[in-house]
């Protein structure tokens, strides 16, 4: 591998270094973010939330800017490899981005050595603020994000089932679809339903989401049958309630390829982005990412 550590010297004298997040810096990154980013996550649900299996080969964690032995900037990265169109796609999704006030200048260090690794086409699930401008100029794409908000009302019938048992998604799942649960079943923001009807099984990846610090929502990341999602979406609504005492689901077109007869568009909605000079933005999904792994 080449050599990734670059340093810069202060004002004051000291170097800047930046470096490669290793796993044996995991533990004090993990810390730092807490401490600097989100205090909502503890610093052992950002180290679980790094330590995922898929990422057992992947170049880092991102990179890390280090100043007298200490932490003061992180832009953490979750990596894949997918296959689209019979083709090996590596992808890098651009995580948790913060620096210290003090050292903000080299924040963009950590930008050029994330996005100037090649062969990979590059994420970001939740940009905010100026990095969405700066996305812009570093030619990411924004996502079509066109969300509803479904309240989740009682549902009964029959003919249909939904679980949320681990062993029971587990059983009913095959092939990829199991795959995918394997992956994800201890990432920390990754929860998961099966929706069973006439011998079909739909896997569902959501996460507990905030809106104006109102954690009342659930998010829908991943739908493995569409067709079947779209003809079973009241009960998956139900259980969402009844289960898990979430009042409402965000339910993005694109991820669902379904539009909820009883629910409210929204107006604004987050912002997610991509750059890629292979894959289409209907190929982008969320999986694999922080959407996945970090319960904020």
């Amino acid at each position: 591998m080449a050599d990734l550590s670059h340093r810069e010297q202060t004002t004051d004298g000291a170097r800047v270094e930046m470096r490669p997040i290793t796993s044996v810096d995991v533990e004090r990154v993990a810390c730092f973010l807490n401490a600097e980013l989100n205090d909502r996550v503890p610093a052992a649900t950002w180290a679980a939330a790094m330590r995922q299996s898929w990422q057992a080969d992947a170049p880092n964690y991102g990179f890390m800017l280090v100043r007298a032995g200490e932490v003061v900037g992180v832009y953490l990265a979750f990596y894949s490899q997918r296959t689209f169109d019979g083709q090996i796609e590596k992808i890098c999704n651009l995580a948790a981005w913060c620096v210290q006030e003090a050292h903000r200048a080299h924040g963009l260090r950590l930008v050029k050595s994330m996005i100037g690794q090649p062969g990979y086409s590059f994420t970001d699930l939740s940009p905010s603020g100026n990095v969405i401008e700066l996305n812009k100029r570093l030619n990411f794409h924004h996502l079509d994000t066109a969300t509803t908000l479904v309240p989740n009302l009682p549902w009964f019938g029959t003919g249909t089932s939904v679980t949320s048992d681990p062993a029971e998604i587990a059983s009913r799942l095959s092939g990829r679809d199991l795959e995918i649960y394997r992956d994800h079943a201890h990432a920390p923001a990754s929860h998961h339903l099966v929706v069973s009807r006439n011998g079909r099984n739909c896997h569902i990846i959501f996460r507990k989401d905030r809106r104006k610090r109102l954690r009342l929502f659930a998010s829908i990341l991943h739908v493995s049958d569409p067709a079947l999602f779209s003809q079973v979406a009241r009960h998956v609504y139900s259980h969402l309630l009844t289960r898990f005492g979430i009042p409402f689901t965000l339910v993005e077109k694109r991820v669902t390829q379904h539009s909820p007869k009883l629910a409210f568009p929204l107006r604004s909605t987050r912002p997610k982005m991509f750059r890629s000079t292979r894959l289409r933005p209907e190929q982008v999904d969320y999986l694999y990412s922080e959407l996945t792994c970090v319960p904020w």
